[in-house]
Order: C-alpha cells, then sequence, then structure tokens
C-alpha cells in the first residue's frame, strides 16, 4: 500500500499490480489499520482510494484464501480484521472518494462500496463471487449493497456473482459517477479538493450522521454474517472446490 499527497488530500493506493492488487495478508492488515492511522492526521480533508496498475482489486489472493481454509486461528484472527476494515472504513471521519480504474472483485468490491463517493471507469466492473466460490459474502455484499440498491438487486447479483459493469453499477446506486478511464483520477483528484474545501466540521459531522443508518444496517448483522463466512469457509466441499480451482489454474 502506498499513501501518497500533502496538504489537506491524501491518495491511498494499493499497490499489487503484478498480482491485480489481490490481498495478502499484509495487504489486509494495512487495510484494518491505515484509517485510524489517517484520522489521527487533522490536516487531512479527503482521501482518494484506487489501485495500482489495471485492476482496483481482484479481492483475496489464492494463498490467502487457501490458509484461511486451512488454518482456524488464521481464519479467525483475520476476519476479526475484516469487521474491522468495515467498521474503520463507515467511521473513517473525512470522505473517502474510490476510483475505481479496474476490476473490483470481492473484497476489492467491498472496500470500493464503502467508500463515500465511488467514481468508476467505463472499462471498470464490480463483482462478488463470494457465493459461487461456497462461500458466505460477509465483509461488504450483505452488509453494505442493501443500503445502496434495493433489495432484490442485491439478491441477484449477490447469488449469482454476475459482474456489474461500470453504466449499470451507476443506474443502480451502486457508484456515483462512471468517468472515461483516462480522466479518472483526473476527476478523483479534483472532486477530493472539492471536498477538502468544504466546511470540516460540517462535513464531518454529515458524513457521520448519514453513516448512522449505514452502522445501523451493518451493526444488525455483522456477528452472523461473518459467522457464516467462518463456517463456510472450514467445510470440506470449499477446500475442495479450492483445490480443484488450483489445478485448474
Amino acid at each position: 500500500m502506498i499513501i501518497s499527497g500533502e496538504g489537506p488530500v491524501r491518495q491511498v493506493t494499493l499497490n499489487r499490480p503484478d498480482q491485480l492488487n489481490s490481498v495478502s495478508p499484509g495487504l489486509h492488515r494495512s487495510l484494518a489499520t491505515v484509517w485510524r492511522d489517517l484520522s489521527e492526521d487533522d490536516e487531512i480533508r479527503a482521501v482518494i482510494l484506487t489501485g495500482a496498475g489495471r485492476a482496483f482489486s481482484a479481492g483475496g489472493d489464492f494463498d490467502l484464501i487457501a490458509r484461511i481454509a486451512r488454518e482456524a486461528e488464521f481464519r479467525y484472527d483475520l476476519l476479526a480484521e475484516a469487521r474491522q476494515i468495515v467498521r474503520e472504513m463507515v467511521a473513517f471521519p473525512v470522505p473517502i472518494v474510490a476510483a475505481v480504474n479496474g476490476p473490483a472483485v470481492g473484497l476489492g468490491c467491498s472496500i470500493a462500496v464503502l467508500c463515500d463517493i465511488i467514481l468508476i471507469s467505463d472499462q471498470a466492473y464490480f463483482a462478488d463471487p463470494h457465493v459461487s466460490l461456497g462461500v458466505v459474502a460477509a465483509d461488504g455484499g450483505v452488509l453494505a449493497w442493501p443500503a445502496y440498491m434495493s433489495l432484490a438487486r442485491a439478491k441477484q447479483y449477490l447469488y449469482t456473482g454476475d459482474r456489474i459493469d461500470a453504466v449499470t453499477a451507476e443506474r443502480i446506486g451502486l457508484a456515483n459517477e462512471v468517468v472515461p478511464h483516462d480522466e479518472l483520477m483526473d476527476r478523483a483528484q479534483a472532486l477530493a479538493a472539492r471536498l477538502a474545501a468544504q466546511p470540516r466540521q460540517a462535513l464531518k459531522d454529515t458524513k457521520r450522521v448519514l453513516n448512522v443508518h449505514l452502522e445501523r444496517m451493518i451493526s444488525s448483522v455483522i456477528d452472523f454474517a461473518f459467522a457464516a463466512e467462518s463456517e463456510t469457509f472450514a467445510l470440506p466441499s470449499f477446500s475442495e472446490r479450492l483445490e480443484k480451482m488450483r489445478r485448474e489454474g
């Protein structure tokens, strides 16, 4: 992960481009701690979250997922971190602008959608294939999607794992704006600068009030969601499915 910028705007970049910014244990840990670290800097008024290279994030990397299935203690610790990611992003005091520069899949989709304003490249898409892989979609999809789209839509895309292209994402409420790919970062930086220029306390407290709705929704389901996800990670059928995927490349 790279944190860049100065003055009132910071940029957080997921930086594993050769692996499509898939989430390793180290990156997962960074995602759990970066928001509290940034919140301690009173100079920061807005943050941009994006990915290096051609993807936003492909979600958990294969070795991470295999270890979750294999090691109960690691699974417990990682899912505790996942809870922390969700709660810290929602509680972060200033706006987070997602610049979704490419595919955002699984956990990658979750962290994008937990941002306050979501700009998506016309070449990008969302997908949450947890169910198709045999696990509960606990780290974002079931928690937040019903706040942004109809419950029927959320069920459709979580049950099937189908891709949601940029235009569809904007239409159903999962993204704020589709941006031509080459203009994405300029648009994100301009928006972040505009937000940073707003009166800080008014913006901060408006975000806090709005996110009370999201916090209450998440709090009502988060414990069950992660407990259910943990159980499905431990199923022999999941390990068998994972091994089949490894063999097929």
